[in-house]
């Protein structure tokens, strides 16, 4: 996927906060709102927990879309949300192997 794709999705994101907390938001751009974050223009929750790290990132196809699965996933415990990004990493060490 090229970045002129990633534009056209919307995407849930979850970074992890120097503190270790989680924190899930929505963006077009993951990478901007990642650096905003980290600038301390991002959200509230996030300014005195910096820097974030980008764990996890899910592309839906309509805004709504994106802003429902956020809401599904800041409602789950913080374990389920592990669990979500350990998934998404073993996916991607399965894929990046080719079979």
């Amino acid at each position: 996927m090229t970045m002129s794709d990633e534009a056209l999705f919307h995407h849930v994101y979850i970074v992890q906060c120097r503190d270790g907390t989680l924190y899930t938001g929505y963006a077009r751009d993951v990478n901007q709102r990642v650096r905003a974050h980290n600038e301390g223009h991002g959200a509230k929750y996030t300014r005195g927990r910096r820097p974030v790290r980008l764990l996890y990132t899910e592309a839906c196809a309509s805004k709504g879309a994106a802003l429902r699965r956020e809401h599904e996933i800041k409602a789950k415990s913080r374990e389920a949300k592990l669990d979500l990004i350990k998934q998404s990493v073993d996916q991607d060490d399965y894929q990046g192997r080719g079979m």
